[in-house]
């Protein structure tokens, strides 16, 4: 069983809730991942590529808030 699901974060004096630390986790890896999607020229094959990316930071964040933070 995973350990007890941290109610909120403490960075520098700062509460911050787990769900806001997954969105910037999921951010940052979208970033990532888009810049690489252009470099490779692959995203002209999407026909809207901005709501490719936020899909990809919904799933991404997800990702982070199920596997990372434990929420």
């Amino acid at each position: 069983m995973i350990g007890p699901v941290p109610h909120e974060y403490a960075i520098g004096g700062v509460y911050l809730p787990p769900m806001l630390v997954a969105a910037v986790l999921g951010l940052i890896a979208v970033l990532v991942t888009v810049r690489l999607l252009n470099r490779f020229r692959w995203s002209r094959y999407f026909a809207y590529p901005p709501l490719v990316f936020v899909s990809l930071i919904v799933i991404y964040t997800l990702v982070a808030g199920t596997f990372i933070i434990g929420t």
